[in-house]
């Protein structure tokens, strides 16, 4: 009996948190940022060196404001610099403020002209776009269009885009980092494209621009949209994207402009044509090596054929799934991006523990775990006990937010594993 009762409130609960998505989803983001305060907690405590904070014993505010968030808060400060520093010894290109995008810094720098810490800014705002981020990304994964009928599909968007809150770099989502709001630009671009609204999308692909440098990969998402669009226009028998040409033309030269405003402004104020891809190369960033080459060097000096193997055996695995019967109930553009976006991360960033928050925008991955752990082997419905399914994987992925954040975030000066 007691269980019989405890099934029904489970059941009650559930269709509770169904009717009222949003707030189950900012409550579970609220919870998922008490845990990265936790991890950040037990990484001062536990890992943290001293000589990373100034003084013998760090504590949880000393973790705020680390690794990129000092370069961030020096575009907030003091810009770009001009002319570009260069190495005194060998006369090259070196590091400086012109690799990070301004959307995020200038915002900031609004904000710190009121006499607000950066920090402490930083964190708030972030902590708020990244609300408003979950939201979103549950609105690209509810996206039926292009994508095969699932009636559970309303459940499945809401526990991918509660998971998502747990990705092991979550952490990087309560500092002065660009993640939340690329987040959040991301997403509003894959809905506003879903639904149609392409002069939209042109404008919040600018902003996009100016935040993180995807612009190959949403191009490639917004290709593929106009091809679903156009066979679904020529097979209802009306003209391909009758009415909307001109906005068509209008969002995909923003597209283009999008990947090129932030290196051709870099280019122009310093006088250098190649600036911004002569401070990415000074990061260690030099695509112009190969696409892939590095990945894959990387992983023969590693363990060898075994690592190659390995790595070839992940990527097929993530790229079945997506494709496969666990991605089906997702939009074209969500699969699209869920493939594209991976793929040119790889071929254009070397292997760096950074991967791990820029893996933060590849959230329909989240989609693709809840699939898995909710739906029956043939994906037509949906498991009596995905509960408990779904509450091994949250615990899996509270593991993965304290490693991460223990494991990569703590800073030491001589350290080169930023996250």
């Amino acid at each position: 009996m007691t269980a019989v009762l405890s099934s029904q409130g489970r059941q009650r609960l559930a269709e509770r948190a169904l009717a009222h998505p949003v707030r189950t989803l900012l409550l579970a983001y609220a919870a998922s940022r008490l845990i990265g305060l936790v991890a950040l907690w037990a990484a001062a405590t536990f890992a943290q060196n001293p000589a990373g904070v100034g003084h013998l014993h760090p504590n949880v505010w000393d973790m705020f404001g680390l690794w990129d968030g000092t370069w961030y808060a020096r575009v907030a400060r003091d810009g770009y610099p001009v002319p570009i520093p260069t190495d005194p010894d060998t006369g090259r290109i070196t590091y400086s403020t012109w690799a990070f995008y301004p959307a995020f810094p200038m915002l900031l720098r609004a904000l710190t002209a009121l006499g607000l810490p950066f920090v402490l800014t930083g964190v708030v705002l972030n902590v708020l776009i990244g609300a408003a981020a979950t939201v979103v990304v549950w609105a690209v994964l509810r996206q039926g269009a292009h994508a095969s009928r699932q009636p559970a599909r309303e459940r499945l968007a809401l526990v991918g885009a509660m998971l998502w809150c747990l990705h092991p770099a979550t952490t990087v989502l309560l500092q002065p980092y660009s993640e939340a709001l690329a987040v959040l630009l991301l997403g509003l671009c894959l809905v506003l494209l879903i639904r149609r609204h392409y002069l939209a999308v042109a404008l919040v692909s600018l902003l996009l621009g100016l935040t993180r440098g995807v612009a190959p990969a949403i191009g490639v998402v917004i290709l593929a949209h106009l091809w679903a669009r156009w066979r679904e226009d020529r097979a209802a028998g009306c003209p391909p994207l009758a009415g909307q040409r001109l906005s068509v033309v209008a969002m995909l030269f923003a597209g283009g402009v999008s990947g090129l405003i932030w290196p051709a402004y870099a280019g122009w104020v310093t006088g250098i044509p190649a600036a911004f891809f002569d401070v990415q190369a000074a990061w260690g960033q030099r695509p112009a090596d190969g696409p892939f080459v590095l990945w894959v060097t990387w992983a023969w000096g590693t363990k060898g054929l075994f690592s190659l193997a390995v790595l070839v055996a992940c990527i097929g695995t993530y790229l079945a799934l997506v494709l496969g019967r666990h991605g089906r109930w997702l939009s074209v553009e969500a699969r699209v991006w869920a493939v594209a976006y991976p793929l040119y991360m790889f071929a254009v960033v070397r292997p760096i523990t950074s991967m791990w928050r820029f893996m933060l925008l590849d959230f329909p991955v989240m989609a693709l775990v809840a699939s898995v752990a909710m739906r029956t082997s043939t994906g037509a419905t949906v498991v009596p006990h995905w509960r408990r399914r779904v509450a091994l994987i949250v615990v899996v992925l509270v593991g993965g937010v304290l490693w991460w954040t223990c494991t990569i975030w703590p800073y030491t000066p001589w350290g080169s594993r930023p996250p």
